[in-house]
């Protein structure tokens, strides 16, 4: 059955074409599996709670009736604003709008974030533009330029909030420099999500052609319920697609962990157990209570717009496994800089398990995607990725907690693997941060460095050790099959072209002169340098010549570094090889130049790489040269268990000869991106 809804209907009629409800929530009240909702153009100023499931074979569509012009937002406009002095304003909101949520009486927290500022999760935003929170009126009054921001000449742009509790009322403060607030769109955000079932287990949704936009939306860590303007709260087999998601306070999608009551944001109430412990007992009370793989998880997330949020474009915990994040546009999250912590990134990701993120387009993120703890399974292929880290170089001194927020296209952090990297092109100054094991580096080109090699896998006791031990999981499921440090290897390096850019003076001072790099060797140099010293695979295996178990003599052997392999790897313009490299070329004679370029909607990439790469010089790579990841004992392969021929390239085209890097083959101005 097919409802409609209309937000400029005069009264809410009986959810037919010709008295269409005025509500999207009035329908999500109604439709049963099968059903689609129709929502025609508007602004729908309300938190959509779906009160029923799809089934597998009969979803729940939601659709926009036109793309995108159909807008659920978590924001009202504030059009009642009295001059204070010069060009500060000041409006007084009734609590009783904001109902049992005030975000403007709501801090920012949780594990894993960092307080140097105190937020609030409420937003002020100018011509749908969100503004910059300041501590103190003062500070509305006398604005400066913030030097962390991506945008600097715009974060004069600020408010301030207070209560006025004889009149039960918000009191906004804010600068608005050469704008009247009287004559502008002026919206503060009120809901805490936009799209989200209260309920658990609400699965088959489809979500298609929204605009979504301003939630106050609170931090999401892995050990906490985890807010989005747009999640399925624990449920199975929604598609979200098609979608513009903006402007989330903290988080645009979650695909994460539902509520555990005693085990909120347990480490920053009770402090007695380390983080990392109460994530572990996250994850073994998720799997009594029903984490599988038959009721959580697989999810699609595709063609949606995802940008201007303050933590992160997509999170999950536990939730998001089997999922296929694809197509999606992923751009300028973190950009403010007013949130700080351990869980930022395009998309944040812990227990990726059998995701596949494709097709993606990942840029101006302070990190582009962080897959942390049990990407067992995960692959991330064809996917463009560049400009991720901070934005002024001034920013990273050793003083700032610079290992945990220089950012980098992908940071993989304390996973066994199985982890596949293949076909993608990752052109910020950091490509790959590595404090990890078991991941095949595939066909991919690399123009930043490799990081964090052999560190980054302890939880920085002072003086005792505390090296972090995290889970592994029978192949393709969720049930556990043991927890183990991280020993570092287990590395394959196949078929990528590494360049060497320049490097700038600030980042090669960091890596001079940082003494302490318990969490970053903040590597500079491209190319697989950073594993100088591993052994290859018979290396290894000759540790455990004559080895007769329980008796033998006392050795190190169980806990050294695992191998790496490599073969086919091309380096560029002084990237280095490892000293086991196997099977490569070093050109010192070319310079080689590599340009990404915004032309007419679309990215197009100059090189002239094309010219030195040979063709039938490298081996064709598959599932089985790649053997297994060591701890899991998971082979590189699809979610089915079947076998990957690494035949096709960056664009899905089948290769006619095996040459390095994602291409089959390259000439200049390649269009790598069109608006999938």
């Amino acid at each position: 059955m097919e409802y409609f809804v209309s937000a400029k209907a005069v009264h809410t009629g009986n959810g037919t074409k010709q008295s269409p409800f005025k509500t999207i929530q009035e329908a999500a009240e109604i439709a049963k599996p099968g059903d689609e909702i129709v929502v025609a153009p508007g602004i729908y100023r309300e938190e959509v709670n779906p009160q029923n499931a799809g089934t597998e074979n009969a979803r729940i569509v939601y659709r926009s009736e036109k793309p995108h012009e159909a807008v659920i937002t978590g924001a009202e406009p504030v059009t009642e604003w009295e001059l204070v002095e010069g060009s500060v304003w000041k409006s007084v909101v009734p609590n009783n709008l904001f109902g049992e949520y005030n975000p403007f009486t709501t801090f920012v927290s949780g594990d894993w974030f960092i307080a140097s500022f105190i937020a609030h999760t409420g937003e002020v935003y100018l011509n749908n533009k969100a503004m910059y929170e300041v501590t103190s009126l003062q500070k509305v009054k006398k604005s400066i330029h913030s030097m962390v921001s991506w945008e600097p000449d715009f974060s004069v742009y600020t408010w301030y909030a207070e209560q006025d509790p004889e009149q039960d009322a918000t009191v906004i403060y804010a600068n608005f420099h050469e704008f009247d607030p009287r004559k502008e769109n002026i919206e503060i955000n009120v809901r805490r999500s936009c799209f989200s079932p209260k309920q658990e287990g609400i699965g088959y949704i489809t979500l298609s052609g929204f605009s979504v936009t301003k939630a106050a939306t609170q931090w999401a860590p892995p050990t906490a319920y985890q807010e989005g303007m747009i999640a399925p709260h624990w449920s199975k087999g929604w598609i979200i697609e098609d979608c513009d998601i903006s402007n989330s306070k903290c988080s645009g999608i979650s695909l994460g962990k539902y509520l555990q009551p005693e085990n909120e944001n347990k480490w920053l109430k009770w402090k007695f157990k380390d983080g990392t412990q109460t994530e572990r007992d996250c994850i073994c009370q998720a799997l009594r209570e029903g984490w599988t793989k038959e009721q959580i998880g697989s999810h699609i997330v595709r063609r949606c717009n995802i940008h201007d949020c303050g933590q992160t474009g997509i999170v999950g915990h536990l939730g998001g496994v089997f999922s296929i994040i694809e197509d999606n546009h992923i751009h300028h999250i973190n950009n403010c800089q007013i949130l700080a912590g351990a869980e930022i990134a395009g998309i944040k990701m812990h227990a990726a398990i059998d995701v596949i993120i494709r097709r993606n387009h990942f840029h101006h993120c302070t990190r582009g995607l962080w897959l942390d703890w049990q990407a067992q399974g995960t692959r991330v292929t064809q996917n463009l990725f560049h400009d991720n880290t901070l934005p002024f170089d001034h920013l990273l001194t050793e003083e700032s907690e610079a290992g945990e927020a220089m950012g980098e296209d992908i940071f993989i952090e304390v996973s066994h693997g199985p982890t596949l990297l293949d076909h993608n092109l990752l052109l910020s100054r950091r490509s790959l941060k590595l404090p990890t094991q078991g991941v095949a580096v595939i066909h991919n080109l690399l123009a930043g460095s490799l990081t964090a090699v052999g560190t980054g896998v302890s939880n920085g006791a002072k003086t005792l050790q505390s090296p972090r031990y995290t889970p592994y999981h029978v192949p393709h499921r969720t049930e556990l099959a043991g927890f183990m440090t991280i020993l570092h290897g287990d590395m394959r390096f196949y078929n990528n072209i590494f360049v060497q850019q320049s490097v700038p003076p600030f980042l090669k001072k960091m890596e001079n002169e940082v003494s302490v790099k318990t969490w970053d060797d903040f590597n500079t140099t491209a190319g697989t340098k950073p594993y100088d010293g591993y052994q290859t695979y018979d290396e290894w295996k000759r540790e455990f010549d004559g080895y007769c178990g329980m008796g033998s003599e006392l050795s190190d052997r169980y806990y050294i570094p695992l191998p790496i392999w490599t073969g086919g790897n091309c380096f560029f313009n002084g990237a280095q090889p490892c000293d086991k490299e196997c099977d490569f070329v070093v050109d010192t004679e070319h310079t080689i130049r590599l340009e990404l370029r915004e032309e007419d909607n679309s990215f197009k990439l100059y090189s002239n790489l094309g010219e030195f790469l040979m063709e039938d010089n490298e081996k064709l790579i598959t599932t089985k040269k790649l053997g297994m990841a060591f701890e899991p004992e998971q082979r590189f392969e699809n979610p089915d268990g079947t076998e990957i021929v690494f035949d096709e390239d960056y664009f899905g085209e089948k290769k006619e000869s095996i040459i390095a890097g994602p291409f089959a083959k390259m000439y200049d101005g390649m269009c790598v991106w069109l608006n999938r």
